[in-house]
């Protein structure tokens, strides 16, 4: 046994040897203490990350929590650090090296630099205009600005770097790297789901992260859960996911406050240009508060300006219709994938209602799914794994006595906004339209 003052010195010495590599921290109120190496505090400072501090989280949700201002600077810093204790399991675990757990850590700080103003919002505009999504946006940062020298000078490659940033990467131990980013359980979701509830002042997002990441491991070739020891945990994560949706992202005032901010740019955008950025300098300008300022300086009548000016000072428009369908159908699709059957539907209430059809507004938003079965297109469907003395067995979702295979896989909800004085007319007229509304608002299809 060494001495107590010995054992000290050797607390002292080992905490010194593994904190060397950390060159600064920053304080979360999520996560608390948040490490940075010497090549993550060079990414943070760089110019496209810094424009992250001016992009907020939520968007417009702040006009419903006030206390949701947090940005996109903070959620990455959170992804970074659930990335690293991620890959930290899987390194553990024998599956990955410790070059893996540095590059998923920065492909996690990355993973958002390409949003523009008003986050998700910006991102509506921008795949209209332009087919693009703040995913591709990213990957041309990440591999045109100076963060491609910065990566490279540290022995990374940027385009392998751009692709796990956004969970398409191709290279080594590629299904866990992209899993931890993209996955059905990604840091992404964990960290925003925990950040998002704190500063909304909700307690739907509380999960127990850790519980899933320690129950994790690669099976067979797919990511894994262990049960019966990860059940709980994942019936609270996929419940937080439904709930902050429901309560949050798609609460009618916040949605209200963001189809008027989406409405507006898309309107300014060939004045302005919004989407039509050319070089790295061209899209670092854009940002939440030079977006407003730019509409708010063109012509007092505009419809971009009077649409800024309703979110600025609050004058909502109000929900007047809401369907919420929990199956899909041949309606809700095309309301959904086609703007120019909204577009039509916007015009044909505005003229019945006496409204300018500018100022109505359908919004059809959709809970994306988790995917829970092998059919479920895009990443690996979740899977259970249990150890048997034979070995492990891997078991589909469905194989699992649990509340999740009852959960619905898409909620799909439609809502008619439009301006306050005209709330009683459109309801009249969407009702024509749509139908009765059903009792609570909800229907199934």
């Amino acid at each position: 046994m060494f001495p107590s003052k010995f054992k000290v010195a050797l607390a002292i010495i080992f905490c010194w040897v593994n904190m060397v590599k950390w060159v600064g921290e920053i304080r979360d109120p999520v996560h608390g203490y948040i490490y940075m190496s010497e090549l993550e505090k060079r990414v943070v400072d760089s110019k496209p990350f810094q424009r992250l501090h001016r992009i907020k989280q939520l968007a417009g949700a702040e006009l419903t929590y006030p206390g949701a201002t947090h940005t996109r600077f903070l959620h990455s810093l959170g992804v970074m650090h659930v990335s690293g204790i991620m890959a930290t399991r899987f390194r553990d675990l024998g599956y990955i090296s410790d070059d893996d757990v540095r590059m998923v850590r920065l492909a996690g700080l990355l993973h958002d630099v390409g949003h523009g103003p008003f986050s998700h919002i910006y991102e509506e505009v921008l795949d209209k205009r332009r087919n693009l999504t703040h995913e591709d946006v990213t990957r041309w940062l990440v591999k045109e600005s100076e963060i491609s020298d910065i990566v490279e000078e540290y022995g990374f490659s940027r385009s392998e770097i751009a692709d796990l940033s956004v969970g398409v990467f191709k290279g080594e131990n590629a299904s866990i790297l992209n899993s931890i980013i993209a996955g059905p359980i990604s840091s992404d979701v964990m960290d925003y789901l925990l950040r998002d509830s704190y500063f909304a002042g909700v307690e739907y997002g509380k999960i127990d992260f850790q519980r899933l990441i320690n129950c994790m491991n690669y099976v067979n070739g797919v990511l894994a859960l262990e049960y019966p020891g990860a059940l709980s945990a994942l019936e609270s994560y996929i419940m937080s996911r439904i709930q902050m949706f429901n309560a949050v992202y798609f609460h009618r005032a916040v949605r209200a406050a963001n189809v008027v901010l989406g409405r507006g740019m898309e309107y300014a955008d060939e004045e302005l240009n919004l989407t039509g950025f050319k070089s790295v300098d061209d899209f670092l300008r854009l940002d939440d508060e030079t977006t407003l300022v730019g509409i708010l300086s063109l012509k007092p009548d505009s419809v971009a300006r009077r649409l800024i000016e309703m979110f600025v000072w609050r004058h909502l428009p109000k929900c007047t219709y809401e369907l919420t369908a929990h199956r899909r159908d041949d309606f809700i699709s095309n309301l959904l994938n086609r703007e120019s059957i909204r577009r039509s539907i916007e015009a044909e209430i505005g003229e019945e209602a006496g409204v300018e059809p500018e100022f109505v507004f359908v919004d059809v938003p959709s809970v994306p799914s988790v995917p829970m079965r092998p059919e479920d297109k895009g990443v690996s469907a979740l899977s259970f794994f249990v150890k048997k003395p034979s070995g492990v067995e891997i078991h589909t979702i469905s194989d699992v006595p649990s509340l999740i295979s009852h959960l619905a896989k898409y909620i799909d909800i439609i809502r008619v906004y439009a301006p306050e004085e005209h709330r009683e007319k459109v309801e009249e007229v969407c009702e024509k339209i749509f139908g009765s509304k059903p009792a609570f608002g909800r229907v199934s299809m």
